[in-house]
């Protein structure tokens, strides 16, 4: 087993080598392992992962192809101490998220007070004035929300991104865990890890609290549940199947869908069907053509004015995107304190706003040193790591804040923790984050223990992003 660099906090092992106690139990299995077990296995998992289809689509590049997602098989381990104080700070924030998304299409307190700048909700896409006055049934905006972590010290975990409009990566949360335990049975009886299998069971019971005001539970029947998908060329198709799958829910595409008395009704084989709740991964832009994009087939014709009339509900709410919105971010600490009356629990990483002239000056002037990216922006895309970066990309990326300074943010090269992978030459570290998954419902906020890891593969790298070329981990949260 081998150090990290020195700047980085090792989550396995101390500075002095010795195993800190998260990874005690694992490590003293791993040390009584033939050498060659660990390999065969990874070769098993991927036999397994390809004829499961767990893969993804890589857009934007010319070689665009579906493919195989890596996966590392030793697991990231986090203490039952450590995230009873992190499932807080999580819990704080969403809070946060949701009533800040309810006062934004409402009275806009926050912006009457002062805290938070009016410039950044006018012309921006992700704000839906089609939402104003309008309350989403149970008052719950971000059913399912997505908080990226990264960690940089034993008890230093700091929010890198929120995201509140449709969060990916829990169905390879769940074929890791299976994967695991499926390779290394023994290894659960001698770890004692929480369970994330029942996540699929706690979204379907999460979805169905927030049913619409149309919802008539007399005779005992439960609220339909369905996912909208774009189809199987998106690139999270497999999710979208798995977890309709998992939670026995229709999976469902825009063709499916029709209005129907006041309500969406989908296609059966025993005729239309009233749907309650629609989990949809289909973009804003793209859910109803008479309301949004004129052009779009992914979507349903009226589903808006339904919404409107409490005819279905829509996870997450139309609208709920402006919440990913990167230059709100940097303002989530005053956010925070206003709804909750609190400190944040969880840290914002320090951003500059470029749309602010002295921060872009600063940006400009330091790039070489800083991460950059597009307020709107996702999956590693479109983005600038300065140290990593030559100075042609630096020059290049220089030109295109300088057209567009209220696209872009910047924040400090962090330095990400490690946790281990299993290389060539054995154990070695490799940057990651974490992504906790978050329901929120009328009956509260439910945290599964973990989430997924993202891991940098190449040494010294700090891309976690499956686009460009991350894997992922089993995520551990040891139980008491």
């Amino acid at each position: 087993m081998t150090n990290s660099s020195p700047s980085s906090y090792d989550e396995m092992l101390d500075a002095d080598g010795s195993v800190r106690a998260a990874y005690a139990g694992y490590c003293k299995w791993y040390e009584e392992q033939p050498p060659d077990l660990l390999r065969r296995k990874k070769s098993e998992a991927e036999a397994f992962f390809r004829r499961t289809g767990i893969t993804f689509n890589v857009y934007g590049a010319e070689d665009a192809e579906e493919r195989l997602i890596p996966f590392d098989m030793v697991p990231r381990i986090i203490t039952a101490n450590q995230w009873r104080k992190l499932a807080r700070g999580i819990e704080q924030r969403v809070r946060a998220l949701n009533a800040f998304l309810h006062d934004l299409y409402h009275r806009q307190e926050i912006v009457r007070s002062g805290r938070f700048p009016e410039r950044l909700l006018k012309g921006n896409a992700a704000f839906l004035a089609e939402m104003s006055g309008f309350t989403p049934p149970g008052g719950v905006y971000t059913h399912i929300v997505g908080i990226d972590l990264v960690r940089t010290g034993e008890d230093d975990f700091m929010v890198l991104e929120d995201n509140a409009r449709t969060p990916s990566g829990v169905s390879y949360m769940l074929e890791n865990r299976e994967t695991m335990m499926a390779m290394f049975p023994e290894l659960f009886t001698r770890v004692r890890v929480r369970e994330v299998s029942d996540y699929p069971r706690r979204l379907a019971r999460s979805l169905a609290a927030c049913a619409p005001p149309a919802f008539d539970a007399s005779g005992g029947r439960k609220p339909v549940v369905a996912v909208l998908t774009p189809g199987i060329y998106n690139s999270a198709y497999f999710e979208h199947a798995f977890l309709a799958d998992q939670m026995g829910a229709e999976l469902v595409e825009g063709s499916d869908l029709r209005v129907e008395n006041g309500r969406i009704a989908m296609r059966t084989t025993r005729g239309w069907k009233p749907i309650d709740v629609l989990y949809r991964r289909v973009d804003d832009e793209y859910l109803d053509p008479l309301t949004f994009n004129p052009d779009s087939v992914l979507g349903v014709s009226g589903i808006m004015d339904v919404y409107r009339a409490g005819g279905i509900t829509i996870a997450n709410a139309p609208g709920t995107g402006i919440a990913d919105d990167k230059a709100i971010y940097s303002f989530m600490p005053e956010i925070v304190e206003f709804y909750t009356g609190e400190k944040p629990i969880l840290q914002n990483v320090p951003t500059w706003r470029c749309s602010e002239p002295e921060a872009l000056a600063y940006v400009l002037e330091h790039l070489a040193e800083l991460v950059v990216k597009e307020v709107h922006g996702s999956g590693g895309y479109g983005m600038l790591i300065g140290p990593t970066s030559s100075r042609k990309e630096i020059a290049a990326f220089e030109a295109k804040l300088r057209a567009r300074p209220d696209n872009y943010i910047a924040q400090p090269t962090l330095s990400l923790s490690t946790v281990p992978i299993l290389a060539k030459a054995g154990l070695a570290p490799r940057h990651v984050d974490l992504r906790p998954f978050v329901l929120v419902s009328p009956n509260g906020v439910d945290i599964t223990p973990g989430g997924l890891t993202r891991v940098a593969l190449k040494k010294g790298s700090l891309v976690v992003n499956s686009s460009q070329g991350g894997g992922t981990k089993d995520s551990w949260v040891l139980d008491d």
